[in-house]
């Protein structure tokens, strides 16, 4: 199951509904062709789903999706993976983990030291990463812009549907959808204090739950604490037998080793996955006209890269659409539903 959401405005407040959404998806990555699967219509709440049919069904594997507006031709980017049963993950509560700040969302918030080597270390055994986090999905580019710039490894990112009053209960949701529906078994997690009620919660024993912070004697027989930083965490991960290599060898054979900045194929394929589709009619008055592929005979395609897309929202900021697919984009093929479904399914 493939869905996303479609919003616009300074805010992303505004939801785009009633339009024809084109969906490409790249079958071959890292520099396979754009394949069009489908069109869907947006409902009142912006959202589109798609079921992959039988007979258009994609292998074990982390394809590069791209849901293109019809009417505009602006694009939503995100993934699709689709691993076997059984596929351990490791998860990473992004706020909670990562920043040294108080928020990610800063000029340019700083990165907790030694954390993207400690994620890469799981990645390395063989561990799908899942990023998890209680803000909406209309920040998802700053997130993941975030993440890329501070080079962390590539892996599944969960945002919350919109803006929720319990965050938490979200995170848990996600994290059961993953274990019950999509049959993957969870191995360890990291986060602050507010994440071990979620971590309990789907049943990981303390010794797996890793908690950023000063050890209270409230909470030291629930997890275990991250008092003296990162470094020290990764010495005794590899040194005290803390953690093993994942179990299936045909996730760590599939699952792309590379990071949010660098992509599949390096740059190249970076490139590609931020770059937008714009179709231009050679004809005039042809606007109406589009077409479902971002190519075909008759008319003139190029490209606009992530900057230049910037640069024309800065100025038709008042009614560009900005679209952002959350973390069903991520999805299996599957009868699920987005956020609270399972998202990655098994072969």
């Amino acid at each position: 199951m493939v869905t996303g959401r479609f919003m616009y405005g300074p805010l992303d407040m505004v939801t785009l509904t009633g339009e024809k959404i084109d969906i490409h998806i790249m079958t071959q990555p890292p520099s396979g062709e754009w394949v069009f699967f489908h069109t869907e219509l947006t409902n009142s709440s912006g959202r589109v789903s798609y079921l992959i049919p039988e007979g258009k069904k994609l292998g074990i594997g982390v394809y590069p999706v791209k849901m293109v507006v019809r009417g505009d031709h602006t694009v939503a980017d995100s993934y699709l993976s689709i691993v076997p049963r059984g596929t351990e993950f490791v998860v990473f509560s992004i706020d909670g983990s990562f920043a040294a700040s108080v928020s990610i969302m800063g000029s340019d918030p700083k990165v907790r030291a030694g954390a993207v080597d400690v994620v890469r270390y799981w990645q390395d055994l063989g561990y799908l990463i899942v990023y998890v986090t209680g803000r909406p999905d209309m920040q998802k580019q700053r997130v993941v812009a975030w993440l890329s710039q501070h080079n962390f490894p590539h892996g599944i990112v969960s945002f919350c549907d919109g803006l929720v009053h319990d965050p938490l209960r979200h995170k848990a949701n996600f994290l059961k959808s993953l274990i019950n529906e999509a049959h993957m078994r969870i191995f360890a997690a990291y986060g602050s204090t507010k994440d071990i009620s979620v971590y309990s919660s789907i049943g990981l024993p303390p010794s797996h739950i890793y908690i950023v912070g000063r050890p209270t004697k409230k909470m030291q027989h629930q997890c275990q604490f991250i008092a003296d930083g990162y470094a020290a965490h990764l010495s005794q991960l590899e040194y005290n037998q803390r953690s093993r290599p994942a179990k299936s060898a045909s996730t760590r054979m599939v699952l792309r080793k590379s990071s949010f900045g660098l992509g599949a194929g390096g740059g190249e394929f970076l490139r590609k996955r931020n770059h937008i589709f714009r179709t231009i009619s050679s004809q005039p008055g042809g606007a109406g006209a589009t077409s479902p592929s971002p190519s075909q005979p008759g008319r003139t395609e190029r490209t606009q890269s992530q900057c230049e897309v910037e640069r024309d929202r800065g100025v038709g900021a008042a009614t560009q659409r900005s679209m952002s697919i959350a973390a069903g984009c991520w999805g299996r093929s599957g009868s699920t539903k987005e956020g609270s479904g399972g998202l990655l399914g098994p072969k």
